[in-house]
């Protein structure tokens, strides 16, 4: 069941780069919401909400219950511009979702039982190939991660698609049959060849005319 996050916005009139400019002068980062076969609709945000979410992680799964004047409208944080000098946001955009209406959507995976894994306790190296996964989903059901165990893992061993825990009623975008997701791999062996050991030198021969005693 998707977990909703509350957002407060206060809608906006015009549209445009000066009513833009104007919204972030008023100290607030304007926004938009589109889709589900609606106009959109023009907002701002308090940026610190903005860079709370962005902090927390996996904001990119997460939905929202945005509510502008009252009225309250589940979507997706699709982009967030930030500034290229001070990296604060400076535009959002949210995808309003439709019920029914399947979504692509980003969803994070949280490694757990590293600590424990017996391939990784003998010198293993855990390989991570993804640390997300793409999915088609249901509005009503979209995960806001999901989890790998690894305490079973030993060297060789992987973890793939299906072993995933929290995937049912998700469909990976990726058209690869139970794709890798990480794996435990031998510890490396320095075959570098060790430095032969110096020969212990020659005694110098006695020197011409040298006196026998």
């Amino acid at each position: 069941m998707t977990q909703f996050t509350k957002l407060e916005a206060s809608s906006r009139a015009k549209a445009g780069k000066g009513a833009a400019r104007a919204t972030r002068r008023a100290g607030q980062v304007p926004a938009v919401i589109y889709g589900a076969k609606q106009e959109p609709t023009l907002i701002a945000l308090d940026p610190r909400l903005v860079v709370r979410e962005m902090h927390k992680g996996g904001w990119r799964s997460r939905v929202y219950d945005v509510t502008v004047d009252g009225v309250s409208s589940p979507a997706l944080m699709r982009e967030v511009q930030l500034h290229p000098v001070t990296d604060n946001p400076v535009h959002v955009d949210f995808q309003r979702l439709a019920a029914g209406e399947r979504v692509h959507v980003d969803v994070r995976i949280i490694f757990t039982g590293e600590d424990k894994s017996p391939g990784i306790k003998r010198g293993g190296v855990l390989n991570i190939v993804r640390h997300s996964v793409e999915v088609s989903v249901d509005p009503a059901n979209i995960p806001s991660s999901f989890t790998v165990d690894l305490s079973q893992l030993d060297i060789h061993d992987n973890v793939r698609w299906d072993d995933l825990q929290g995937t049912a009623d998700v469909t990976p975008l990726l058209q690869i049959p139970n794709f890798v997701i990480a794996t435990v791999a031998a510890p490396s062996v320095d075959d570098t060849p060790a430095p032969a050991e110096a020969a212990a030198p020659a005694k110098a021969a006695p020197a011409k005319g040298a006196a026998k005693k």
